[in-house]
């Protein structure tokens, strides 16, 4: 994900500032100040049969939920002209522990069933748990279907910050997007990245407008003045990047390197530029193919609303969406490049606890400085330095690796993360530094990891001990020394 500066700036002093600051403020202050959240939580547990309510990040306790593996979602979704859903989600798991009760994800929406297997089951809520209890326990790795039908109108999440995520509708499209949230706001759903699934994503809508989503389009069908269309992700998504966007959208359809291309930009947006901008995802996957390894996903895309109150652009996998004032004037601060390194890095490769997102912003962060060095623009070096003179700056009092839930989005996850990593560049030379990012990418390829599992990686690779540079870049409250 890539934060919009703070009071919306856009434009070329937009553009100066994201070259030098991206993820800070001018005043050097964080961006992103989530609610203040325990940090200590029982793992993942199940008591008496009860799957439990959260599935143990020690930053979101209530995220996710335990007792079960979801392998995929078949959701089906018809979209009423006042913004209003319904939808019938049927969920494929496992039982990882004998349940007899187990709890999905909702916020907001009214369920009028809930069908486990053939049997209808009982259900209620408490806040934005759906508790369901199947009429015949669950025994311990055995596989189940969860049939859940419900409507309402979804709900935004306000930030200060970040603005309205989560669903939206504007100039004449609606769309969802949010991190690390935004799923359970219109799917119940394990809204957690360590619980990825593959989907099918249904969308029903009034004859003429346009539906994109994840993947790639399986099926269009009309019928009575609707048309559904059926969308697939045959590749494990973590919940926050599934995405979709209906309404009106001119789309760009082509191929790459045998895969689809689907890009879809509001009607409203009529800067040409946004649209050049947008149009460089083959050519900016195919460069990060030489350093990452081949691109991992069936599908290559973007999503651009316009939406001024969007203050971020997100990773949504295969199809990243952008607001229209990030990706104006040709996007030389890189966005669109941060936002497909992180295909590999955060989609493919996702955190299994929100304390590791270093590990998706930094990667992307660096991975944005490679674009902009490769196009003219500053240099990974220069990028670094600019950082690492402002000895006052906020990203020397946060550790990326261990930031808090309060700051899991500050500069220093992207900043300093991204310094990391050109510490490590700079430690251990270029030829395993970039064999140490291919061999993370294809390892945990469409799976999770932590930072102790790629400093393992990056030491296997390199032959180093590196203990005392993680530590120092990732951990530590000082300012490093100059690598």
């Amino acid at each position: 994900m890539r934060r919009k500066l703070p009071g919306g700036l856009v434009g070329p002093l937009a553009v100066l500032l994201t070259v030098a600051l991206v993820g800070c403020t001018p005043t050097g202050r964080d961006p992103i100040t989530l609610p203040s959240m325990p940090t200590p939580v029982a793992p993942e547990s199940v008591t008496q049969g009860v799957g439990s309510a959260g599935i143990g990040d020690p930053y979101f306790p209530t995220y996710g939920n335990g007792g079960y593996d979801v392998e995929t979602y078949d959701l089906a979704i018809k979209l009423a002209a006042d913004g209003g859903i319904d939808g019938v989600a049927t969920l494929t798991a496992k039982a990882t522990a004998a349940l007899h009760q187990f709890n999905l994800d909702l916020r907001g929406l009214t369920v009028s069933s809930v069908q486990v297997g053939a049997d209808a089951a009982t259900f209620r809520r408490d806040g934005d748990e759906l508790i369901v209890q199947p009429k015949v326990a669950l025994a311990s790795g055995s596989g189940f279907t969860a049939t859940v039908r419900y409507a309402g109108k979804p709900s935004e999440i306000s930030s200060l910050t970040l603005g309205q995520t989560g669903f939206r509708r504007i100039n004449g499209v609606e769309y969802m997007a949010g991190e690390p949230e935004s799923a359970s706001t219109w799917f119940p759903v394990n809204d957690h990245p360590s619980d990825k699934a593959k989907y099918t994503l249904a969308f029903t809508v009034p004859d003429g407008e346009e539906v994109i989503s994840n993947g790639t389009l399986a099926k269009k069908e009309s019928a009575g003045g609707w048309t559904t269309w059926r969308w697939t992700v045959g590749s494990p998504m973590a919940s926050y990047l599934t995405t979709f966007a209906v309404g009106d959208l001119r789309t760009v359809e082509s191929t790459h390197n045998g895969k689809p291309v689907r890009i879809a930009i509001a009607k409203s947006i009529t800067d040409p530029q946004v649209e050049a901008a947008v149009a460089k995802t083959p050519e900016i996957c195919d460069y990060f193919e030489q350093y990452f390894g081949a691109y991992p996903f069936e599908a290559y895309g973007a999503i651009v609303v316009d939406d001024p109150e969007l203050g971020f652009s997100l990773e949504t996998q295969t199809r990243p969406i952008y607001p229209a004032s990030m990706v104006d004037r040709g996007d030389t601060g890189g966005v669109v490049a941060h936002e497909l390194a992180h295909q590999w890095f955060g989609d493919s490769v996702s955190v299994k606890q929100w304390a590791d997102i270093w590990l998706n912003e930094g990667f992307a962060t660096y991975a944005q400085w490679m674009w902009q060095e490769h196009s003219g623009g500053p240099t990974i070096s220069e990028q670094f330095e600019r950082q690492f003179r402002n000895e006052s700056s906020s990203i020397w009092r946060t550790p990326p690796a261990e930031p808090g839930a309060a700051k899991v989005f500050s500069s220093s996850v992207y900043q300093r993360g991204g310094m990391a990593l050109h510490a490590l560049r700079l430690k251990v030379g270029d030829e395993k530094f970039f064999s140490i990012l291919k061999t993370w990418a294809a390892e945990k390829q469409f799976g999770n990891g932590t930072t102790a599992e790629f400093q393992k990686v990056a030491e296997r690779i390199s032959g180093q001990p590196l203990q005392a540079l993680f530590q120092d870049w990732l951990y530590d409250t000082d300012r490093p020394a100059h690598p």
